[in-house]
């Protein structure tokens, strides 16, 4: 037996996803016994990913390489995954909650009939059996889901994770995709979308988000300030009003209805905190939230709160926080 993680990939080249799902699959693997088998599906220029891998956890990395795969296919992910499954008899198969971990993971579950925990932020084994950790009700509570029997299929919530290096032999062995192009019902053409100096916001180490405390578009240069003195990690954030407003783009927004995130670092600036704010964020490692409301619902999630008027407290937020990059 052995346990699966789809590693993700664009253009040839791995996503951060990828590598947190190792580390999430090796807690799996290790608590099972059992290998784990990193899946790794697209074009040909792959095969040099497949090292890195192994640095993370893979005791063994299945190839399939076809020009057919470069751009996302569905059903030609789907089949070769189930049959991945079903070939290594795997006791559980993980993805990343990614959009594309979303659209693929379901479709894999149907085709095996087996179970699927969604958005998972903690895995474990007990008493032989896959466990899964999940929020639920808009992140009021939490849930442990128990599979029946194998596989266990399970997407992770990005960040939820860290990925840690974790040297394994990562012997690679090839998979015959055996995709025929006329057959796929749907077939990814181009992935399009705004091109951005900083990360996504899903997968950044750091999210600076901004709510309608902002008070408008042109005032979230102190967020920018703020997001460039803290790294090129960082990432911009923003509540589904402000979004709603065209104050900033879709892609940023973190809520229900937008991005769930889970960075080790959450900035909530001029965001009250309503529950479909915190659904999407409540998971972060720290969180620090600026408001002049004492009495916001943010700061009931806070690891740190600043109650005081944003123009004064992130100017002077972002000052000390150069300061101190610099003396380092």
């Amino acid at each position: 037996m052995s346990v699966l993680a789809f590693a993700e990939q664009r253009g040839g080249a791995l996503r951060q996803a990828a590598l947190e799902t190792m580390t999430a699959g090796r807690a799996l693997a290790d608590g099972s016994g059992v290998e784990l088998v990193a899946v790794l599906l697209g074009p040909p220029a792959l095969a040099d990913e497949a090292e890195r891998l192994a640095r993370y956890g893979a005791d063994r990395v299945l190839l399939a390489m076809s020009d057919n795969l470069a751009e996302y296919a569905p059903e030609a992910y789907t089949e070769l995954l189930a049959r991945a499954v079903e070939e290594r008899g795997a006791k559980a198969l993980v993805f990343s909650a990614s959009a594309r971990g979303k659209d693929l993971a379901p479709r894999v579950a149907a085709r095996l009939g087996a179970g699927l925990a969604s958005d998972v932020t903690e895995l474990a084994v007990e008493d032989g059996r896959v466990v899964a950790v999940r929020p639920i009700y808009a992140g009021k509570l939490v849930s442990k889901v128990g599979f029946k029997a194998d596989p266990a299929l399970l997407s992770v919530r990005p960040r939820a994770y860290a990925a840690v290096e974790n040297p394994r032999p990562g012997e690679v062995e090839e998979m015959t995709p055996q995709v025929d192009p006329e057959g796929l019902r749907t077939n990814v053409r181009m992935e399009a979308g705004e091109k951005r100096d900083r990360p996504d916001v899903a997968e950044a180490e750091i999210v600076v988000a901004g709510g309608r405390g902002m008070q408008g578009p042109e005032n979230w240069k102190l967020l920018e300030e703020l997001a460039d003195a803290l790294g090129p990690g960082a990432a911009l954030g923003a509540s589904r009003a402000v979004v709603d407003a065209d104050w900033r783009p879709h892609a940023e927004q973190v809520g229900q209805t937008g991005k769930v995130v889970s960075p080790p670092l959450y900035f909530a600036i001029g965001i009250s905190g309503a529950i479909q704010h915190l659904a999407g964020m409540r998971t972060a490692k720290c969180i620090v939230a600026v408001n002049k409301d004492a009495e916001a619902p943010v700061f009931k999630v806070a690891d740190y709160g600043i109650v005081g008027d944003l123009f004064e407290v992130v100017p002077r937020l972002t000052e000390e926080i150069r300061k101190l990059r610099s003396e380092g």
